[in-house]
């Protein structure tokens, strides 16, 4: 029989530590939690190897003291909580006391700390969790942990580590989550030598969200603010036209936490239903506060994950805050003639403007301080963005090119930024990051002479439109303002139809048209029992069904808005949908049926449609909540600006 033995302190750190340390993205998120629980307002991470060789991580934040950096590295040591209590009002990112442990568990560490009330500071080394030096050094404010050789004395551990380049991606994405999660802290995060992320600590979601993720997204984004007695929420969403295949593009931070939730994404995936396509994705950064008594954050180790106590209440709260954003908002997406190159990042800042960069701050200066035409003079490369701009400014600064200037601070309140020139008042201050001075002013001047164009679908806009025709029996369009619109006929009658009949719903209002003779159907064992299950609901819709002996029913009348389609294959593939529907779905799934439903009565693309046909298409979508998206997601509408049109023939060069 086996003999029962107690395993040695080593065997038991190094099983413990695979609890906490999975990979080197593990090391750096620990640390870096407690750089920002210990109050620092800088951390710097600098990676080799993907972390797997070497991890540096310096912070400002207060230090350990010199007697309990040793205290520091035993399991269970935490100065975040002191008893079980603390535990329901924890408001810290790491609470555990394994951290620091399971680190020095499987690698080899150096600890350099120095507290403010402290003349000198502390160098203490810990390997494979035995102390090896603890010295006294001179030292900044703040905590530096170097971390070498992961897994050193695990070597099975180590081999299943991916490549580098992973580990590394790896860090860098959750080096962006925490630098949304926390954007007062400053970020930098280096790889092999070159910076991947800087960020500037200065509050700004919209600048970090314009840091990690570019331009394209930051200029597509819906503010989101609300507060109830649940929670209260903050953020921003993007536009249908950004949506991804993932989940990789929503992000949702409770309490300053970076957290999965199957609850929070599914509220905000089923507010966007009819704005986005089939497993499509919104974009999102949304930034909770719950009262800590309404969570359990002690589920996991990482604490990636917390339970809720009020599961139905929040996610009805959610979805509609989600939906409120999205309704009654211009969503026609603004299709460029000519493809441009994605950018899905900003350019890492320098830590010097070049000399040209220098002189182009130099004269944004003079220009508004001496209150004089705002000219940018730009390499011979740069002509087309020297046109583009000095139209957004000339915009901005009286529509001319005279003396009359309007005061920037009333024109641009969003660019607020340490990291870039602040317009403020006339006068423009800090200069730190030329690459800010140049481009994210420009990111929220475009952002906002968006949100001043006028309403393609609205009853004063509908005047102004001029309907050029149709083309190829499908798409319909519109030159209104210094836009082509094109409207898709299927998409956008699909829409009306969908919309008629859910109102329908809601009002209890329904109207049928007979058909004489009935059409009947011979129906399977299945299809009896879904008919027996859904009927109700199905007459809801304008249908009169009943039996007709046997396995025969009878159809005796169909749904007013839907002629001219066959009721019969109709009602036979709905039947066929809702066997694959579960009781607990049932109400939303329903209404999907009632979506395909929409699109066979729908005028189909190829059909020919009058003039007046077209308008009275046009008049039905302004009364629409979402006139911008079928019941699938697809666009019913897009536009392609005068500018980029010129721009494809050559008359703008």
């Amino acid at each position: 029989m086996p003999q029962i033995t107690l395993l040695s302190q080593e065997t038991i750190d190094k099983i413990a530590a695979g609890e906490v340390v999975e990979r080197p993205s593990s090391v750096v998120k620990e640390l870096v939690e407690n750089a920002i629980d210990a109050k620092a307002s800088a951390v710097t991470v600098e990676i080799k190897e993907g972390g797997i060789s070497f991890i540096r991580i310096t912070d400002n934040g207060c230090g350990i003291e010199r007697a309990q950096v040793p205290l520091a590295f035993l399991r269970h040591s935490t100065s975040k909580i002191k008893s079980i209590e603390d535990l329901l009002c924890v408001r810290s990112l790491g609470f555990r006391g394994e951290a620091l442990s399971s680190i020095a568990a499987v690698s080899q560490v150096e600890l350099i700390t120095k507290t403010n009330g402290e003349l000198t500071g502390t160098r203490y080394v810990i390997e494979g969790s035995k102390e090896k030096e603890n010295e006294e050094v001179g030292a900044p404010d703040g905590t530096t942990f170097i971390v070498r050789n992961l897994f050193y004395n695990t070597p099975a551990r180590r081999k299943f580590l991916k490549t580098a380049q992973t580990e590394g991606n790896y860090i860098g994405d959750l080096m962006e989550r925490l630098a949304l999660s926390h954007p007062d802290v400053s970020f930098k995060f280096i790889s092999n030598g070159q910076a991947k992320l800087h960020t500037s600590g200065n509050s700004n979601e919209k600048d970090l969200i314009y840091h990690v993720y570019g331009r394209d997204i930051t200029a597509a984004l819906l503010p989101v603010h609300a507060e109830n007695e649940l929670f209260s929420v903050h953020g921003f969403i993007g536009k249908p036209v950004v949506s991804r295949g993932n989940r990789n593009y929503e992000s949702y931070f409770i309490n300053g936490r970076y957290i999965k939730s199957s609850l929070l994404s599914k509220a905000v995936e089923e507010a966007y239903k009819g704005f986005l396509m089939q497993h499509q994705y919104p974009f999102c950064v949304l930034y909770f506060t719950f009262d800590s008594e309404l969570l359990d954050v002690n589920v996991h180790p990482t604490k990636m994950e917390l339970r809720f106590s009020s599961n139905e209440e929040i996610y009805r709260r959610l979805y509609q805050i989600i939906r409120d954003a999205l309704t009654h908002k211009e969503l026609i997406p603004d299709v460029p003639v000519e493809a441009k190159k994605e950018q899905t990042r900003a350019p890492i800042p320098a830590h010097t403007p070049e000399p040209f960069e220098k002189r182009r701050i130099q004269q944004i200066r003079e220009a508004v301080r001496a209150d004089s035409p705002y000219e940018i003079k730009y390499p011979e490369r740069d002509r087309h963005a020297e046109a583009e701009n000095l139209g957004v400014f000339e915009k901005l600064l009286g529509g001319q090119t005279g003396k009359k200037t309007v005061p920037v601070s009333e024109t641009v309140p969003d660019v607020k930024s340490p990291s870039s020139p602040e317009i403020l008042h006339g006068e423009v201050v800090q200069e730190q990051s030329a690459y800010m001075a140049t481009e994210t002013p420009a990111v929220y001047i475009q952002q906002t002479l968006l949100e001043q164009d006028k309403e393609f679908l609205t009853a004063d806009a509908a005047k102004s439109h001029r309907i050029i025709g149709q083309l190829f029996d499908t798409y319909w369009l519109i030159e209104y303002e210094d836009k082509l619109f094109v409207i898709d006929q299927h998409a956008a009658h699909e829409k009306v139809l969908y919309e008629r009949t859910m109102a329908r719903v809601r009002t209890q209002e329904f109207s049928s048209q007979a058909l004489s003779p009935p059409v009947i159907l011979t129906l399977s064992a299945e299809e009896q029992e879904m008919l027996a299950r859904y009927g109700d609901v199905i007459r809801q819709f304008g249908y009169e069904i009943e039996p007709f002996g046997g396995k025969e029913y009878a159809v005796n009348a169909i749904p007013a808005e839907f002629d001219g389609i066959d009721p019969e294959r109709m009602l036979l593939e709905m039947l066929d949908d809702f066997s694959g529907i579960s009781g607990r779905e049932a109400p939303e799934q329903i209404l999907e049926k009632v979506a395909s439903l929409s699109c066979k009565a729908a005028v189909k693309g190829g059909s020919r449609l009058s003039r007046t046909e077209a308008e009275r298409l046009i008049d039905e979508l302004l009364t629409l909540e979402n006139p911008y998206h079928c019941p699938h997601g697809r666009p019913t509408i897009i536009s392609m600006s005068r500018y980029e049109i010129e721009k494809k023939f050559k008359r703008i060069v």
